[in-house]
């Protein structure tokens, strides 16, 4: 099996990453530092462009899903879902990432080109 690099260490290398480029990251809620699972709101210019989930696979991977498949322009659906997440699994990581193609940075950082 391959060793998983912590949350926090991965989150922080993607909010520097985004930083680094021009873009606005920031982490909305922490979660477990070693393995808690990760959300990405994605954004930009300020209009939301999706909702992420990173989960980790059966053959030892990362893999992106897409939550939310459209624009959603009500920011408290988001904020909604977020919470109703935390709720069912306080050791859950938010973070928002405001650049042109914030998805692919995260799949970037996971070795996926």
């Amino acid at each position: 099996m391959t060793p998983r690099l912590a949350t926090s260490l991965y989150v922080n290398a993607l909010v520097r990453c985004v930083n680094q480029a021009g873009g606005m990251a920031m982490v909305l809620a922490k979660g477990d530092e070693t393995a808690g699972a990760l959300v990405l709101i994605t954004l930009e210019n300020g209009v939301n462009t999706g909702v992420w989930e990173r989960s980790w696979t059966a053959d030892g991977a990362y893999r992106w899903a897409q939550i939310h498949t459209q624009v959603i322009e009500n920011e408290q659906e988001i904020s909604t879902y977020c919470a109703r997440r935390r709720a069912s699994d306080p050791d859950l990581w938010i973070v928002e990432l405001d650049i042109a193609d914030a998805a692919q940075f995260a799949v970037e950082l996971d070795g996926k080109r």
